[in-house]
């Protein structure tokens, strides 16, 4: 009497040969919803740091009193030092989020938002870290110089063309990354999330101020995002969509 057959173990792998499996899958999301999260809490502390210093629209005297104390600078300071940690916990949830839209996607490499979106979050951080080393750099004066501070025009000068790269270029390169990863995402995200997402990303990309608050958009969006990435499960793992098998459809009805 043969004896009888046992059930298969629980596949561990993915539904075609090479494809991650579902451990795999949830690790990637693990680790871009960490670093999302620890980039939007590295972010705001480094705004709230770096507007420490006077605005643009203080009289002198304003600029004159934060040169001379050094609290103020010391602050300041420390904001921009916190601003490289910032993004490097923002290039690690790009690469971890594409990651993961590629397994969910596994063609998604040959649509242009998957490019767009590796291009847009990388000038943001390129214009993050010029725009605030250019607004706030001349804090390191009164910490690291004796030469006397410079006069309050040129300081009005650096900070503006420092804001016009965040503010006027670095939000829209946001927007862009919020567009693409809410894109790639599709049914991942909930409807009434996905749809926040195009209008937020569109006042980024509408936005004429200069207002810090701004600034406050990018980050709370990546943080609500890291949080459903850790706290949801994917519903596709790893499979084709239907664009892709609409593309393999198309291509074996091509002649030769």
């Amino acid at each position: 009497m043969p004896a009888p057959a046992r059930p298969d173990p629980p596949s561990t792998r993915g539904p075609y040969p090479g494809a991650p499996g579902p451990a795999e899958v949830a690790a990637l999301a693990r680790a871009a919803g960490g670093s999302g999260i620890l980039f939007a809490v590295l972010a705001v502390a480094a705004l709230v740091l770096v507007r420490q210093g006077p605005a643009l629209d203080d009289p002198d005297s304003a600029y004159e009193a934060f040169f001379s104390s050094g609290q103020a600078s010391l602050l300041v300071a420390l904001g921009l030092y916190v601003v490289p940690f910032a993004g490097i916990a923002f290039l690690w949830h790009l690469v971890a989020t594409r990651t993961y839209l590629q397994v969910l996607a596994p063609r998604s490499w040959a649509r242009i938002p998957h490019w767009l979106h590796l291009a847009s979050g990388v000038i943001f951080v390129c214009l993050l870290f010029t725009g605030t080393a250019t607004a706030g750099g001349a804090a390191l004066l009164t910490r690291f110089s004796s030469a006397p501070p410079p006069p309050p025009d040129v300081v009005r000068t650096l900070m503006t063309v420092g804001f016009t790269m965040v503010f006027v270029y670095g939000v829209r390169a946001a927007g862009m990354f919020m567009i693409t990863t809410t894109t790639g995402l599709g049914r991942e995200l909930p409807r009434p999330l996905a749809v926040v997402s195009y209008l937020a990303a569109t006042f980024l990309l509408v936005s004429t101020t200069f207002h810090p608050a701004v600034l406050l958009v990018f980050p709370g969006w990546v943080l609500v995002l890291s949080v459903l990435l850790l706290v949801r499960r994917p519903r596709r793992v790893d499979g084709p969509t239907k664009e892709d098998t609409d593309d393999e459809h198309r291509r074996a009805r091509e002649p030769g």
